[in-house]
C-alpha cells in the first residue's frame, strides 16, 4: 500500500506558494522592521524565500502542463458554446415534431444540458449528451421529418467525443500534478515552516503597534485573500435553463 506523506498545512497544495507570495510581498515591504527585531531576516533570506516559493510554484505547475490545460480548458468552453446552438436548433426541430406532448425538453437532457453548460461541467454535459442521443435515436424519424439531418447528429457525437477526451486529460495531468506534489511534501512542509517563521513574527511587530499590518500576517486572512482572487470562472455564453 502506498504511503501517504502527512501535510502541515491546512490549506489546498496549489494555495500554498500563493499565500507564501503574499507574504513575500509583505515581508519585502516590511523588511527594515524585521531585520530591526532580528538579524535574521535580511535581503538573503528574502531572497531564499522567494526561491522557496518558485520552485513549489513549479512543482504544482509546471509551464508545460499548465499551457496543456488553457488549451483543454480553451477547447471546452468552444465546445460548450457549439452545443448551446445545437440545443435551440434541437428545440426547434422537438417543437415543430410536437414531440413536447410525449417528452418534455427536461427529460430530454435539454434542460440539464444548458444547466451544466452553464456551470462549465464537463460530466453534466457528458451525461446530458448521452441523454440526448438516445432520446434523437427514439425519435429519430419524427424529428428528421422536421428537418434534422444526420450531420446534425454527427455534430453531437462528435462533441461527446471532443469533451469525454478533454476530461479525460485533464483528470491525468491533475492526476500527476497531485502525485509529484506527495513526492515532495517535504519541501511543502518546509516552505509552510518558513511561511508560520514570517507570520509570527509579523504579529509580535504588529499586534499592539498596526493592526492593519497585523492581518497581512495572519493566515487566515491571507487564505481568504488567495481564495477571492482565484474563484472567478472564465466566461462562456449563458443562456436560461428552461
Amino acid at each position: 500500500m502506498e504511503q501517504t506523506n502527512v501535510r502541515d498545512y491546512k490549506c489546498k497544495d496549489e494555495e500554498l506558494p500563493s499565500i507564501c507570495m503574499f507574504s513575500f510581498t509583505n515581508l519585502k515591504r516590511d523588511l527594515v522592521d524585521f531585520t530591526g527585531f532580528s538579524p535574521r531576516f535580511n535581503a538573503d533570506y528574502l531572497t531564499g524565500y522567494e526561491t522557496r516559493i518558485f520552485n513549489a510554484s513549479r512543482l504544482i505547475q509546471p509551464e508545460s502542463e499548465t499551457l496543456e490545460l488553457k488549451i483543454i480548458s480553451r477547447r471546452l468552453l468552444e465546445t460548450f458554446n457549439s452545443l448551446l446552438d445545437l440545443m435551440n436548433r434541437l428545440t426547434g426541430y422537438i417543437t415543430l415534431a410536437k414531440l413536447e406532448q410525449t417528452i418534455s425538453l427536461a427529460n430530454f437532457g435539454i434542460k440539464y444540458m444548458r444547466k451544466s453548460v452553464n456551470a462549465h461541467d464537463p460530466e453534466g454535459v457528458i451525461e446530458a449528451l448521452h441523454t440526448i442521443l438516445g432520446n434523437i435515436n427514439t425519435y429519430k424519424a419524427e424529428l428528421q421529418a422536421q428537418g434534422m439531418s444526420d450531420d446534425f447528429i454527427s455534430r453531437l457525437n462528435q462533441a461527446l467525443a471532443s469533451v469525454t477526451d478533454d476530461k479525460l486529460q485533464q483528470v491525468a495531468i491533475i492526476s500527476n500534478r497531485r502525485h509529484i506534489v506527495q513526492n515532495n511534501v517535504g519541501s511543502f512542509n518546509g516552505l509552510y515552516g518558513q511561511l508560520n517563521e514570517i507570520l509570527t513574527v509579523g504579529k509580535i511587530l504588529y499586534k499592539s503597534t498596526n493592526i492593519a499590518k497585523l492581518s497581512d500576517y495572519t493566515f487566515s486572512e491571507l487564505i481568504k485573500h488567495v481564495r477571492h482572487t482565484t474563484k472567478q470562472k472564465p466566461p462562456v455564453q449563458k443562456v436560461p435553463v428552461n
